[in-house]
């Protein structure tokens, strides 16, 4: 039996259970258990001047809370050994700040929605954890602390979160069971998610309850995920550290928070957290984790080729591998950023190289522009255009350019863009949309008419590539420009970070790295 089986079978033998009592005639049919499912999630990157508001959520509520899990499908063997309470589950892409008003409006729904079917027996709190809110210095941990004023302390919180979120001191005192995704790029995340909703039906239905250990420890690392990704080493066996650490009898589950580097906030930092009954295993597997954590601190490095745009593109015109894909990474919309920095496609138009039709084929991808979109859709395709795009929000490197050049495509409809339009100056191909939007599959790019496998160079505001576009390069580098999600995190300039934390103090002494045992949410003092 392999070991992602074993540690699934308790949970697997009480559904058989469970649901072969439900098909027996038996007048005792065990009661099933009452959970709720609530949550919100955003990274905010509070180095960026942008502000998010609450449509930005893309908030479903009631039974549409369902199609984020497919493994909560109506036929699901988990679905019917519980009664399932959706409230409100929100989404959004990364960006600014949120604003109070946006975030008291999120959460006093979902509120009064947990108020409408108490008293629960569990709740799924599915978050991100990197969230920040104007006024309010650990929102998750002020949101999980607002629901159990609400369904109160007995009820079990079982969360799940990505492991760029932050977890603070009063999060993990709130929640009972916790897991992280275990990959970046997240190619994990549903599954990380349905392990945070059998680990909290396998805790009801047996009736053993809330663990009785929470081991967390601190880590004074801060570092990007392009530099931590799972795909490389360190990270690679750092993470496949994880797992095996789960299997120990006692232990519930593990993870690592990698930590969220674009706040400025006294909780964005690395954590290591396990969860168990077994005391001694709990605690030695979190300080095992955490001391592997730091030993390999300087060896992180980025996952892929990393240096000044000049050089980047000095490169991909060099290069005969199609499409040469440089990451925007500074103004990466997928970590929080702006999304409309103007600085590199300004850097692009000035460059003779591409003045004319017949020069090197490149696809720009995306800068925000609203009033190209109005002007474009007026002309139609094919015809030409004059408009600005970008630094509606972000004119801290470049003003908004004005653009002149033929429209080659309009597309309607898109859920984050709305409106997507190509714009073609010279040989490049600029997408332009009416909101910000990340370009992560082969299909945002075929949908407009472009072929990126055919392109010479493909430039995208992201950072580490996702699979899709990682499986399309032909070859790749990151391109450290300027943005609210700049990767040279010297240049930020933290006031509010814990310190010293590294790598912006390396010759730190005296580490902290023992467990710090959590109280258990009925038994603490918030």
């Amino acid at each position: 039996m392999n070991s992602s089986i074993k540690k699934r079978f308790p949970i697997l033998l009480l559904l058989v259970i469970f649901m072969g009592l439900q098909a027996c005639d038996i007048p005792t049919e065990p009661r099933k258990p009452k959970i709720a499912i609530a949550g919100l999630a955003i990274e905010s990157s509070t180095f960026s001047p942008a502000k998010t508001e609450a449509e930005a959520f893309l908030a479903r509520i009631g039974e549409d809370v369902f199609k984020y899990y497919p493994f909560l499908s109506e036929e699901s063997p988990q679905r019917q050994i519980a009664e399932w309470f959706p409230t409100l589950r929100g989404h959004s892409l990364p960006g600014g700040i949120v604003t109070r008003e946006a975030y008291d409006s999120l959460v006093g729904i979902t509120l009064n929605m947990l108020k409408e079917k108490m008293p629960y027996d569990g709740l799924f709190f599915d978050i991100h954890g990197a969230m920040s809110v104007e006024g309010i210095d650990d929102p998750e941990g002020d949101f999980i602390a607002k629901i159990r004023a609400v369904i109160g302390n007995e009820a079990l919180i079982s969360t799940s979160m990505d492991l760029h979120g932050n977890v603070s001191k009063r999060l993990a005192q709130h929640t009972d069971l916790i897991t992280a995704y275990r990959m970046a790029p997240h190619e994990d995340a549903l599954e990380s998610k349905q392990r945070a909703v059998d680990n909290l039906i396998e805790r009801l239905v047996s009736g053993k309850g809330k663990p009785k250990y929470k081991a967390w420890i601190p880590v004074p690392i801060l570092l990007p995920g392009e530099k931590t990704s799972t795909r490389i080493e360190p990270g690679k066996s750092l993470y496949a550290q994880v797992q095996p650490q789960t299997e120990k009898k006692g232990v519930i589950d593990a993870a690592i928070w990698i930590g969220y580097a674009w706040a400025d906030e006294p909780r964005n930092h690395a954590v290591v957290m396990v969860t168990g009954d077994n005391k001694k295993e709990v605690s030695e597997s979190a300080e095992i984790l955490a001391k592997k954590f730091w030993d390999v601190r300087n060896s992180f490095e980025f996952v892929a080729p990393t240096t000044t745009f000049e050089k980047s593109l000095s490169m991909a015109l060099d290069s005969s591998k199609k499409p040469f894909i440089i990451s925007d990474m500074g103004d990466n919309p997928t970590a929080g950023g702006a999304g409309d920095v103007t600085w590199t496609l300004r850097e692009l138009l000035n460059n003779e190289v591409f003045k004319e039709p017949s020069g090197p084929s490149l696809i720009y991808a995306s800068i925000p522009g609203p009033e190209m979109i109005i002007a474009a859709k007026k002309v139609g395709v094919g015809g030409t255009v004059s408009a600005k795009i970008g630094a509606q929000v972000d004119d801290r490197f470049s003003p908004p350019l004005l653009i002149n050049g033929t429209v080659e495509a309009i597309y309607e409809g898109d859920v984050y863009a709305e409106t997507e339009a190509v714009i073609r100056v010279g040989s490049i191909r600029i997408i332009v949309t009416k909101k910000r939007k990340p370009y992560h599959r082969e299909k945002d790019f075929t949908q407009l008419g472009l072929a990126p496998r055919e392109a010479d160079i493909l430039i995208v505001k992201i950072g580490y590539l996702v699979p899709e576009l990682y499986n399309m390069r032909g070859d790749w580098v990151m391109a450290l420009t300027p943005g609210g999600v700049d990767q040279d995190l010297f240049r930020l300039g933290y006031k509010r970070i814990k310190r010293p934390m590294f790598p912006i103090d390396k010759d730190m002494k005296d580490v902290n790295l023992k467990t710090r045992f959590i109280h258990a949410s009925d038994a603490m003092n918030d």
